[in-house]
């Protein structure tokens, strides 16, 4: 009698195990349900747990013209996601012993001006450097112009922009300021310190190596991108495409374009701490500390950053996430690690705020602390 009573409780405990989980999967479904369509631009949405697939869906479509439908191998901008790959780029030329957190700019380009002295790799990775953002200082089109015809600032333009300022916004060090000039510059670094393009350093020491096979960042006429999403705007009610702009083709800051299959193998990495030991990743995950103005979320909420991840917590879980927002393009990745939790949403649509969606999800899936 007891192995039957046994056997029925088991039979009890996975049926109310598999009810929870399918209870979790029809509340995250339901956050998507505006987004059920094959003719608008999409969304692809991933939850892992412990490294496993908890919930995945994708909707809508990679670009209208074909109409394909988005899934886990399309390649979507991640924009300023890319961040956490110029950041490891950077921090793997420090475990060679190639580059110094404490090495200055004019240690990398002696011809860089005097302000560049007072600038470390480590306030260009936490963006407390205070360089003048470049998207200011670049010439600005002519409204004539059609969009697809203006020419995009390229990385060593934007290096030679910097070199012909004297001055930054504060004393390096002082205050936080979201810099995409300074991971532009990262960019550049890695090129000059590493001997090899930024792309190709990208594809040799992480992507490769993590087998994220699609995974690259774009140059126009270098490489071509599989299986590519193309971004869209709403333009008072009608989809227009608005896949590039003029600082579209900066590399450091933005240039990356990846896909749900590939981003699992970037996240089991930063799991298995695979590329850095996990005291070398330390400093990725040490909030910057200032006296004057602090980090903050894009909506002006006080953060923490550390190098390429703001580090501020939800609620009472810990968290390391970063947002991307260019044109036509919207993505987050937010990860929980004491809860071995990972939300990734990547949008080929420029209406969608990707971490209030993350964070509903969130909040589905950390429930009682699980």
């Amino acid at each position: 009698m007891r192995p039957l009573i046994t056997l029925v409780s088991c039979v009890l405990l996975f049926s109310c195990f598999t009810y929870a989980i399918d209870a979790r999967s029809q509340r995250a479904e339901s956050i998507f349900t505006s987004f059920q369509s094959d003719q608008t631009p999409g969304l692809a949405v991933l939850v892992l747990k412990d490294g496993r697939t908890l919930f995945e869906q994708e909707y809508g479509v990679s670009d209208l013209r074909s109409l394909h439908k988005v899934d886990a191998r399309i390649n979507f901008r991640l924009a300023s996601d890319t961040k956490q790959f110029t950041a490891m780029a950077i921090m793997l030329l420090v475990h060679d012993g190639k580059l110094h957190y404490e090495d200055r700019l004019t240690d990398v380009f002696p011809d860089f001006p005097e302000y560049g002295r007072a600038i470390t790799i480590r306030q260009l990775l936490n963006h407390t450097s205070g360089l003048l953002d470049y998207e200011d200082l670049m010439a600005k089109p002519s409204p004539d112009v059609p969009a697809d015809s203006v020419p995009q600032i390229q990385d060593s333009e934007v290096l030679q922009l910097l070199k012909q300022q004297k001055t930054t916004k504060f004393t390096p060090g002082s205050n936080w300021d979201y810099s995409n000039s300074g991971y532009v510059l990262l960019g550049t670094i890695v090129g000059k310190v590493s001997g090899e393009s930024f792309g190709d350093f990208l594809r040799d020491r992480i992507f490769a190596p993590l087998k994220m096979s699609r995974t690259l960042a774009y140059e126009k006429g270098k490489n071509e991108i599989p299986d590519r999403a193309y971004g869209y705007s709403n333009q008072r009610g009608k989809w227009v495409e608005t896949d590039q702009s003029p600082t579209s083709a900066t590399l450091g800051d933005g240039g990356v374009y990846s896909s749900l299959a590939d981003l699992t193998q970037w996240d089991k990495a930063l799991s298995d701490h695979s590329l850095l030991s996990q005291s070398e990743f330390r400093a990725a995950l040490t909030p910057v500390k200032v006296r004057g103005k602090g980090p903050v979320e894009p909506n002006g909420t006080p953060a923490e950053y550390g190098f390429g991840w703001f580090l501020n917590a939800y609620k009472r879980f810990t968290r390391m996430w970063h947002y991307g927002e260019t044109v036509g393009f919207r993505s987050t990745i937010q990860r929980f690690p004491d809860q071995k939790l990972t939300i990734i949403i990547l949008c080929n649509r420029a209406d969608i705020t990707p971490a209030k969606l993350a964070l509903r999800l969130a909040d589905v899936y950390l429930e009682n602390g699980n």
